[in-house]
């Protein structure tokens, strides 16, 4: 049995949110530590937190955010819990 894969190469500054979106099927998220004062930046609807708290983000392949926690087993049973697979970013 052969199997004929052809493989790209892509560079970081090539995959643009549509590619990322495609990664996985649409059943990767990516779970990132993050600190409350970053917090508005992904959320912006989120309330204002004190500085400095540890917080975990649950996005999507694309960036899109899901949740935020502030206990990454948290974040990764809600990626479970959408029938998405968690990964971790750092």
């Amino acid at each position: 049995m052969t199997h004929n894969d052809t493989k790209t190469a892509v560079t970081v500054d090539t995959i643009t949110p549509q590619a990322l979106a495609a990664i996985g099927g649409g059943k990767i998220a990516y779970v990132r530590p993050i600190r409350s004062d970053d917090l508005n930046r992904l959320f912006p609807n989120a309330p204002n937190l004190e500085p400095g708290l540890d917080l975990f983000a649950l996005l999507g392949a694309d960036g899109t955010p899901i949740m935020i926690t502030d206990d990454r087993n948290t974040a990764i049973a809600n990626a479970w819990e959408h029938d998405l697979t968690p990964v971790s970013v750092h």
